[in-house]
């Protein structure tokens, strides 16, 4: 690899106890394997499958993960409201109107090169908040600069909306990886002007399960039409991801590599 080279390693989201565990049980090693230099977690689903507490994002932190992207269920737990006011690490999507606690964008150093982290929510099937491609795009070209990468974690239901963004985006952001539905899909790629893209880069939680709940309890939730609280599964976790390696002074992607390892916890 280049010196003038970064890899960013990006974390499906944690879903709960399981998704946790693995975490801080497996997160370094996966480092290590793909040489990673920064660590980007979606966490939104960390506390029980809704929402973030400060102790779990303190954790994940702890594990070595840079920063914390969220989604739609992060306002679930309001004792993380004044934590996403007052730390730069730990995000909530942008699109979301003025005046609601935290903010959408950080950024950091890595290697000497200023790494922007975007988070942005999708509307199709979702909550109807501001335009993710307006916002997107606005924000994008307020920070772009020569010898700087941006990052987005795009949290959205439609895989339609999905490759909308980043096709709209290309060129303009080093990565654009997706999250929210919990099944890892496998249509990573290289997209034509230089952005690295998948459409959703999986779950951090328990395997046997359905996207992270007990299966008893979610097959019983479509036989008979009740709606029953989910539980999360207890069952072993894999930590699902990508690694983007991107060229710094292009601020482009090189290369994107899909990883599931599954963790005996």
């Amino acid at each position: 690899m280049s010196g003038k080279d970064i890899r960013a390693l990006f974390l499906g989201d944690i879903c709960g106890q399981p998704g946790n565990r693995a975490v801080f049980i497996g997160l370094k090693q996966l480092v290590k394997d793909y040489r990673a230099d920064v660590v980007v977690a979606n966490g939104e689903n960390a506390s029980d499958g809704f929402g973030i507490t400060p102790d779990e994002a303190n954790s994940l932190f702890s594990a070595g993960v840079d920063i914390i992207t969220t989604g739609n269920h992060v306002w679930q737990r309001s004792e993380i409201y004044p934590m996403m006011k007052g730390s730069g690490k730990l995000i909530r999507p942008a699109n979301y109107p003025p005046g609601v606690p935290g903010k959408g964008m950080v950024s950091l150093k890595v290697k000497g090169t200023e790494i922007v982290v975007i988070n942005l929510q999708g509307r199709l099937n979702m909550s109807a908040i501001d335009c993710p491609f307006r916002i997107g795009r606005e924000l994008v070209q307020q920070v772009k600069r020569s010898n700087s990468c941006i990052l987005i974690d795009f949290h959205a239901e439609s895989t339609e909306e999905k490759e909308a963004l980043a096709l709209y985006l290309d060129g303009m952001a080093a990565a654009v990886v997706g999250t929210h539905t919990h099944i890892q899909t496998a249509d990573e790629r290289i997209l034509p002007k230089g952005t690295a893209y998948i459409t959703d880069i999986g779950m951090t939680g328990p395997v046997m399960s359905v996207i992270g709940s007990e299966p008893n309890i979610s097959i019983k939730r479509q036989l008979t039409q009740i709606p029953l609280k989910n539980r999360i599964a207890e069952t072993p976790a894999a930590l699902q991801g990508v690694v983007v390696t991107i060229n710094t002074e292009k601020g482009l992607a090189k290369k994107i590599v899909r990883f599931s390892k599954e963790m005996r916890v």
